[in-house]
């Protein structure tokens, strides 16, 4: 029935006229420009009831289109008209993910439900409009009549949930948590009679009045209230995300999860923390991407948690406020909740520590000095940051004199002997294995080359952290540190923030003068600077500096698209109709991993059923060799035990897969096959290293890798035969 009634409405009733209309109907370049002049208005002209829709409308596409019809999409599975009917008639571009069900057609009935629970009247237009919209995307050759159907009842069903389930939570729990704000705002939907407050009459009014000049004293509690809701609700959105699996693992991502199939006290290029954080990850929910990241956005909601809290109780709760909302909308941050890299530890740790010791320092309290020698060897354990630590706590004590009286004391040694023990795991591997380390981060810092002037370093640096920092939050990052410096050393606070991050900020600005530097590397900088600025603009706002508010307003806006583009690049061919090309799609690096493991798991296979013997894969970079680990299922078995995977073997180290068995260690690995794979763009010959371990190598060539009809990477492959035995 569906595949007859495809046939009607995608050939039968084919003509002209539709032909034009029904591609324009679907998409076209004037539509996500009204719909955003419209919520503009609605948000400026509208009240109450147009701010409530908007919100209400974008909170039900999000969860409608972002996960509940992604997810049903990929586990039903099922394929688009135009793959299993050749003569299909399609009019647009054919869309790589699922059929079942049609998101256009769900976003369009739920936003024609949530329309009409707030105006009633716009069902005549919303209702046809959404019917045209189902219609179109199966004459269209690109859904089934199927999809339609369930994707419109999908919309009206979750976004009538959605919307009066938030009612009802506000009807109930509102009153016990907001009082002042549920007395004032009683209803999230319209009622029958399209009201959100009821008529009062003058008693009613009166006894509200006194009700609220009673509970004035809790608005505050209101708005603490709302900050842990709000990082609650983002803890679990993030969460959601990684769930829905819009992203897959990066190569430091995947690298790491092998360390932390060997767990070891230290490692070739990081401290061990990553290693143990992606254990815990994986131990719970498996060795899955989710697993892998499920840390981060825990350490981004912690962090959070614990900034707002320094930030009330030794300034404002204005302040603390404004820095949960900023670093929603800077992309460094915002990325750094997602991915499970060495970042979201050491910004944790770098912040408690400095917490704790502004606090051991106010109260001259040994047990805190204690904690923050706790956090300041986490944070080392985590990343290689004591050195800058230290650096920032000299400058602090050199910027602000009364605190050096705590140096007479034993608090500040307790901390640095705590801190220090913990670097005693990293030196015993070190010196267990020639400090490889020591030597590999020279060589990562440029140390090993002669300097060479390159001011294109500089300019890299400095437009990258503009763009990852949110230009906004930068330049008013900036300002601040410079009037703290010129006119606001006199408080203790400012001047200890200032400590705690400017020196780190600066060393590696200056550092570009020899080498390139990471914009990452400057991470724990940014909480403490961003905590800088807030405070101090937050002082010129009560002072009477006109436009504070709205400047963080446009800075907001500004960086949360980016931050939202940065979850899911897919969502610019949504409001464009094209994809971002491929060489300027920032989550390059996160997708088609899968792919490329499937295309080389099929070469591996051929090879071993044409030879009849076993064979492995060698990968050409350590990054390689860890996707492929994850993403092929009979390399994810056992990858410590009896690998699929290895690293092109070396004499030396490169990586840390020299310290793990390698395929020329294994005696019984003699004869054995090998698919070679390395991630490059022109062909050129296989290594030496490689025709000496063989037989024979063959090239296979190079393959491109596409996602979504756009070339994402391109591989080359080796057919090697016949592994040679191992001549120490």
């Amino acid at each position: 029935m569906d595949v007859a009634g495809f046939r009607f409405f995608n050939r039968a009733l084919s003509n002209s006229l539709f032909d034009w209309f029904m591609p324009f109907l679907s998409w076209n370049k004037l539509f996500i420009p009204s719909v955003i002049l419209l919520a503009v208005w609605l948000v400026w002209k509208g009240g109450v009831r147009g701010r409530l829709f908007v919100g209400m409308t974008l909170v039900v596409i999000a969860i409608g289109d972002g996960f509940i019809c992604n997810s049903l999409k990929e586990g039903i599975g099922r394929l688009r008209p135009f793959n299993d009917i050749p003569d299909a008639l399609v009019l647009v571009g054919k869309g790589g993910s699922g059929s079942m069900p049609s998101s256009h057609t769900a976003n369009w009935f739920s936003a024609m439900t949530v329309a009409f629970l707030f105006y009633r009247r716009s069902i005549r237009f919303m209702l046809p409009m959404a019917c045209l919209i189902g219609f179109s995307r199966v004459y269209l050759g690109v859904h089934y009549p199927g999809d339609v159907l369930v994707g419109a009842t999908l919309g009206v069903v979750y976004a009538s949930v959605i919307c009066l389930g938030l009612h009802r939570l506000w009807e109930v729990a509102g009153g016990k948590w907001f009082p002042i704000w549920q007395a004032a705002l009683p209803r999230l939907v319209p009622d029958g009679q399209g009201e959100l407050r009821p008529e009062k009459d003058v008693e009613d009014e009166k006894e509200e009045k006194e009700y609220g000049d009673e509970r004035r004293g809790l608005m505050e509690q209101h708005w603490i209230r709302l900050a842990y809701l709000l990082i609650a609700a983002v803890l679990l959105a993030r969460w959601g995300y990684l769930a829905a699996d819009k992203i897959e693992l990066s190569e430091d991502e995947a690298y790491q999860w092998l360390w932390a199939k060997h767990p070891a006290l230290s490692y070739y290029s990081k401290p061990p923390f990553i290693a143990y954080a992606q254990w815990i990850g994986t131990s719970l929910w498996g060795d899955t991407a989710f697993g892998v990241r499920f840390l981060s956005p825990l350490i981004g909601a912690v962090l959070s948690l614990v900034v707002f809290r320094f930030l009330v109780r030794e300034v404002n709760l204005r302040v603390g406020v404004w820095m949960l909302l900023i670093p929603l909308a800077t992309p460094l941050l915002g990325v750094g909740t997602i991915l499970m890299t060495i970042d979201p530890l050491n910004v944790l740790f770098w912040c408690l520590s400095l917490m704790a010791g502004w606090r051991a320092m106010r109260e001259d309290s040994l047990r805190h000095w204690g904690w923050t020698g706790v956090w300041m060897g986490c944070g080392f354990l985590s990343k290689y940051q004591l050195p800058f630590n230290l650096m920032c706590w000299a400058a602090f004590f050199i910027l602000w004199k009364p605190a050096r009286a705590h140096l007479r004391k034993r608090g500040p040694w307790l901390a640095l002997g705590v801190a220090v023990l913990f670097t005693l795991p990293v030196l015993a591997w070190n010196a267990q294995n020639d400090w490889i380390t020591v030597t590999h981060l020279g060589e990562r810092g440029g140390l090993d080359r002669a300097w060479k002037f390159k001011p294109n370093f500089i300019w890299d640096f400095a437009l990258a952290e503009i763009g990852l920092l949110n230009p906004v939050f930068f330049l008013a990052t900036i300002w601040a540190c410079v009037a703290v410096w010129r006119k606001h050393r006199g408080d203790q606070l400012l001047v200890f923030l200032f400590s705690m991050s400017v020196p780190l900020f600066l060393f590696f600005f200056c550092y570009t003068f020899r080498s390139r530097v990471q914009p990452n590397w400057i991470a724990p900088s940014i909480v403490p600077m961003f905590c800088l600025a807030a405070i101090y603009w937050e002082r010129r706002s009560r002072d009477g500096m006109p436009k504070v508010g709205k400047w963080l307003a446009a800075g907001w806006i500004l960086g949360a698209v980016p931050v939202i583009l940065l979850h899911d690049t897919n969502l610019v061919q949504k409001a464009t109709g094209h994809y971002l090309p491929a060489k300027v799609d920032p989550l390059r690096r996160v997708r088609a991993w899968r792919t490329t493991a499937q295309i080389v798991e099929a070469e591996r296979g051929r090879v071993e059923a044409e030879s009849g013997k076993p064979t492995f894969i060698i990968g050409g970079h350590y990054g390689i060799s860890g996707l492929m680990s994850f993403y092929i299922d009979e390399a994810k078995r056992d990858p410590e035990d009896e690998p699929l995977v290895y690293y092109q073997s070396a004499d030396v180290p490169k990586n840390q897969f020299f310290f793990w068995p390698t395929y020329r260690t294994n005696s019984a690995m003699a004869g054995m096959n090998a698919i070679y794979a390395r991630k490059i763009p022109v062909d050129e010959p296989a290594p030496e290293r490689l025709l000496e371990e063989f037989e024979s190598v063959t090239s296979l060539g190079l393959t491109n890798v596409h996602y979504r009809g756009r070339q994402f990477r391109t591989i080359q492959l080796f057919d090697c035969r016949g592994l040679k035995p191992h001549e120490p």
